[in-house]
């Protein structure tokens, strides 16, 4: 069975994101350009925002979590963004950027609550779509995307409408799941487990996602740590690829049996930005955790 991987990890800042801040950025006019961008996130969007600020030479300060790894901490910074810290667990990051927006007459960019920001992920999709036709391989029929805000799944979504999507998040943080299943929107809990997906810990999903979302009858089901780690160890082995926790929550739901395979499958691998310290020990401990590893399905992509 072949299955096509979308390797946004590979991207210059290492995620998927740079597409909706540059579509999003470079929609600006000159006096919004001069007057700069506000932003808020864990890291990807943050580099993504920074990157296209940059390029274009516009000023952008982005809210990230105090607790943030640091390999996107730096990278945001050294990309020439200003950075402001806050406690995911105690402050709203929202208020915050919204505020700094204001006074400073900046323009605010979520990192998924933006039709612009949603429509830039969308291109994810349709490039992935035009290259597997000049592979000869089937259109994508079935879609497996990451999901924290829903911003890149309700992109793909719109821009390949024939195609199913499924969006997968980690255990405990799956409230767009729950939320599509319930039929309106469920935050997540204020019990919520450690979860090594910073990428994917939205507190709460945006109308705009979900409605998308809704409205085309996309699923989603959850993954748990032990299933996204040996996701990870399988595509630094069979694809060559380092690829985040967040960004490996797809091909975790594959691996582990819980989607199942299908002509025409596109898994999108979004992120590729890890903390050193915790890939090397993700690599090192293959032993404890292979055995929850689905047979048929990882031989069938091997």
């Amino acid at each position: 069975m072949t299955v096509a991987f979308k390797a946004e990890s590979l991207q210059p800042v290492g995620a998927f994101k740079l597409r909706g801040a540059w579509h999003r950025l470079s929609a600006l006019d000159e006096q919004g350009r001069q007057r700069g961008v506000v932003a808020f996130s864990s890291g990807n969007h943050a580099q993504g925002i920074a990157w296209a600020a940059r390029r274009l030479g516009i000023p952008a300060v982005i809210v990230m979590p105090s607790d943030a790894p640091k390999v996107k901490r730096d990278g945001t910074l050294a990309l020439g963004a200003e950075v402001v810290s806050y406690d995911r667990r105690t402050e709203n990051r929202e208020k915050i950027a919204a505020h700094l927006a204001h006074s400073r007459g900046a323009t605010l960019v979520p990192s998924f609550d933006d039709p612009w920001v949603i429509e830039g992920q969308g291109s994810a999709a349709i490039e992935a779509a035009q290259q597997m036709s000049s592979l000869g391989l089937d259109q994508p029929t079935r879609i497996v995307v990451p999901c924290g805000g829903g911003g890149l799944a309700a992109g793909c979504a719109l821009a390949l409408p024939d195609a199913e999507v499924t969006i997968v998040e980690p255990e405990g943080w799956d409230d767009m799941c729950r939320s599509l299943e319930a039929g309106w929107i469920e935050p997540v809990r204020d019990d919520a487990p450690e979860t090594a997906c910073d990428a994917l810990m939205t507190p709460r999903v945006s109308q705009l996602t979900f409605d998308v979302l809704s409205n085309r009858g996309v699923t989603g089901i959850a993954v748990s740590e032990a299933e996204i780690r040996i996701a990870q160890r399988w595509a630094a082995d069979h694809l060559r690829l380092v690829v985040e926790p967040g960004g490996a929550v797809g091909l975790a739901a594959i691996l582990s049996g819980k989607i199942a395979l299908q002509p025409g499958m596109l898994v999108i691998l979004s992120g590729g930005n890890v903390d050193p310290d915790a890939y090397a020990r993700v690599l090192a401990d293959r032993e404890s955790e292979n055995s929850t590893q689905n047979a048929d399905a990882a031989g069938e992509l091997s």
